[in-house]
């Protein structure tokens, strides 16, 4: 016997059955791994949310609803990002040869670790890399 769906009233006064299975057309898990990618490339390219979002046509508060998964991005929308973002499309999917690479970027997300790989990147000298890599790798070793 198949069970009733309970009807609950949301606060707008419509009715909606408990348990129901999230909108199929909201964003979900892709999208916030699309969106991460957006913004690790957009870092990259020392473009503000606003540049961006002036190239796009829309505002800061969507590219950053984009980046942060809670609006999904269309096909056209995407093309105009890789377009500002001088990128192919297939750099924001998975399978391309580069996925490696582009997860292993996804940990910029903070300023600290932005911090590192610029301090990193300005080191001439190549044993003061590894002394440096060697230092950071005992550090986390002792965590």
């Amino acid at each position: 016997m198949a069970r009733k769906a309970k009807l609950r009233i949301t606060s707008t006064g419509k009715k909606k059955a408990s348990g129901a299975n999230k909108n199929q057309r909201s964003a979900g898990k892709p999208d916030v791994e699309l969106g991460k990618r957006i913004r690790l490339r957009r870092v990259e390219q020392h473009i503000s949310q606003t540049e961006l979002g002036d190239k796009l046509g829309v505002s800061f508060q969507q590219v950053q609803k984009y980046e942060k998964g809670v609006n999904r991005v269309g096909a056209a929308r995407l093309q105009q990002i890789a377009t500002a973002l001088d990128v192919p499309i297939t750099f924001f999917y998975s399978g391309d040869g580069k996925a490696r690479e582009v997860e292993s970027l996804l940990f910029i997300d903070s300023s600290f670790s932005l911090r590192l790989l610029r301090a990193y990147s300005k080191m001439k000298d190549q044993a003061v890399q590894r002394q440096f890599v060697s230092l950071i790798e005992s550090i986390v070793a002792n965590e």
